[in-house]
Formats: structure tokens, C-alpha cells, sequence
């Protein structure tokens, strides 16, 4: 999360749409940035609506505007698969090592997520206490340009994206019952994707 008071704006970072790689090209210039643990980096919106904001509107003199990023669901969880897979975690209970796709989408269905899996909803993450879209702002990261424009005009800079947390390649495919179960428990994430996707 980072929080430009000049410019009345909070950058919410939604896990798994290149929000690293955005707080590497702006963090050091706002003026508060949550990053060095990834339960303060990834702050949801009702969690800050309830603990930050108000103290955020002292020094802003007005409730600042919100700008985040939603991915396409199944990608979203792609990213989050091939992410657990890495090297570097391998052997640990987050590791996806030695599943498919579909087994990891299944444990993410379950009702009792084994920690792998655990990786919760872009809907709820972007939601406010009435489970209704919350910010002022939501762009697509298949429109990554479009979030690149609107920060640059926004902060008054120019902006120039690294990439971060790169994941190894793999197999995404995913049985149509496994996509149709995700759709339908899911469908919040799917409905809010569709509803800003160009």
C-alpha cells in the first residue's frame, strides 16, 4: 500500500497484479508506504477503511480517492500456482510442487483450504464492509498501460515499470467442471473483472 497525501490517493496493493513492481517505480515517492510485511503491504480496503483511513483524512483534510488492480480470476490463481511452485519454497506447506492445476484450484475450492491454497478473493480484498467495490478507481491488468497513464496524470510523473516477482513457467489447464465450480463460487470476482474489463 502507499498513500500520496499531496495527491489524495491510496495505491492498495492486490496481490498478484504487479503491484511490486508499481511500488518499485513509486515507492519512494509517497509518503507512507506499508511494504515490509506482506499483511501490512496487502491491506484490504475494509481493513483500511477501519484503521487507517481516518487517521489518513487528518492529513489530507478529505477522504483521498482509492486506486487499485483486478486480474482475470483463473489467471489471477494461475499466477498464484506457478508463484507457490518456485525453488525456493519447495518441501514448505505453501509449496505447489508436484500438483497440477487442478488440484490446486480443488484445494482452493475446499472448504478447509490446505495452506497452499490459501489465497482468498480479489472481490473481498477490493470490497468494503457491505461486500460492494469500494474504490474510486479498479483497473484491469490486462490494461496495464491504462494504470500507467492514470498514476502518471494522477502524481504528475512519469512512471516506468520493472518487473518483480516473476514466476516459473507452468501448466495451466483447467477441467471444465473445476471452471465451472470456480465461476459459480466465485462469481463476485468474475462479475467485478467483467464489469471494468475493456
Amino acid at each position: 500500500m502507499m498513500i500520496f497525501l499531496k495527491e489524495s490517493l491510496v495505491f492498495f496493493a492486490t496481490p498478484k497484479t504487479a503491484s511490486t513492481s508499481i511500488e518499485m517505480a513509486l515507492g519512494s515517492k509517497c509518503d507512507i508506504r506499508l511494504s515490509k510485511s506482506p499483511n501490512a503491504k496487502h491491506t484490504p480496503l475494509r481493513k483500511y477503511k477501519r484503521l487507517l483511513e481516518p487517521f489518513v483524512m487528518t492529513l489530507t483534510g478529505d477522504e483521498p480517492d482509492t486506486v487499485a488492480m483486478i486480474r482475470e480470476p483463473v489467471d489471477w490463481l494461475g499466477s498464484w500456482y506457478r508463484y507457490r511452485g518456485r525453488d525456493d519454497i519447495q518441501g514448505s506447506n505453501n509449496s505447489t510442487e508436484d500438483l497440477s492445476f487442478d488440484q490446486f484450484v480443488a484445494a482452493y475450492l475446499s472448504d478447509e483450504p490446505p495452506e497452499f491454497a490459501r489465497v482468498g478473493s480479489q472481490a473481498r480484498f477490493l470490497g468494503d464492509k457491505n461486500g460492494e467495490m469500494g474504490m474510486s478507481y479498479l483497473y484491469c491488468y490486462d490494461d496495464m498501460e491504462g494504470m500507467v497513464r492514470f498514476l502518471e496524470n494522477r502524481l504528475g510523473r512519469s512512471v516506468a515499470l520493472g518487473h518483480a516477482n516473476s514466476s516459473p513457467a507452468a501448466e495451466l489447464s483447467l477441467s471444465p467442471e473445476l471452471q465451472r465450480q470456480l465461476r459459480k463460487t466465485y462469481a463476485a470476482d468474475f462479475e467485478l473483472y467483467e464489469r471494468f474489463r475493456k
